[in-house]
């Protein structure tokens, strides 16, 4: 319910050109996510309080499907590598399309920058696809032709951040400006991170599909028992009713 919340509340204030960059509207996707989970653990939780056989197994069956999806995900991923690396590299151009466009897209993207000591898609040049830090002679943005603060290699002990430390660096190359900013772009820095990372990832996917495999059980475990018990009933009331019996 909270996630169904943060959806709406998303897709409510946000603007929509900002959320179009990403390849999933994040509101929808949330709300969409909330909705599933919220039938998904209804028909566990009420399926096992009332021994319902029907919720149990549709309970067990959209865990089921879930799970394969995931596995089916991690696959295609790691055998499309090239493709998901060029959808990745396009939600990114789209993203520094959009920069100015939602401040929490632009947090998202500096924090990003930051995060991985980079700057832009493929190299910081990249930052010319935005109309404001677009090198064109008739762009008249005071940013023509610089790139985001976050792009700029960090300063010891400095006090205030100087948001303009990017000014014009889109027009210097590559060793001069490698000086000031970081000049390698975005989609290397998360490859090589997923790649020195795998036993993380590997972990977390453990950890989604264990409880995931465990539940499956668990309520077949579950409908068996009560398809035993349902057996046992009919038994009795059988020979009950024998007058032979």
């Amino acid at each position: 319910m909270v996630m169904v919340a943060v959806g709406v509340y998303a897709r409510l204030m946000k603007h929509a050109a900002a959320l179009a960059c990403l390849a999933v509207d994040p509101a929808i996707l949330l709300i969409v996510v909330g909705v599933l989970m919220f039938l998904l653990t209804f028909c566990g939780c009420i399926g096992s309080l009332r021994e319902n056989i029907c919720l149990l197994q549709t309970f067990s069956l959209c865990l089921t499907i879930v799970f394969l999806l995931q596995l089916a995900a991690g696959i295609l991923g790691f055998v499309f590598s090239d493709k998901a690396r060029g959808k990745v590299s396009e939600i990114i151009n789209n993203a520094i399309v959009h920069y100015r466009d939602d401040l929490d897209l632009q947090n998202l993207i500096d924090f990003g920058q930051k995060k991985f000591s980079c700057c832009g898609g493929n190299s910081y040049k990249d930052w010319s696809q935005n109309m404001y830090f677009n090198c064109s002679e008739d762009n008249p943005s005071r940013e023509r032709c610089s790139v985001p603060y976050s792009c700029c290699l960090p300063t010891p002990n400095q006090a205030v951040i100087n948001t303009m430390c990017g000014q014009g660096m889109q027009a210097l190359d590559y060793l001069e400006a490698s000086k000031v900013i970081y000049t390698n772009g975005c989609i290397d820095k998360l490859v090589n991170w997923i790649h020195s990372n795998l036993f993380l990832l590997g972990g977390v996917a453990l950890g989604l599909a264990i409880p995931q495999l465990v539940g499956i059980l668990l309520s077949q475990i579950l409908v068996n028992q009560i398809k035993d018990q349902i057996k046992l009933q009919l038994y009795n009331q059988q020979h009950r009713a024998d007058p032979w019996y």
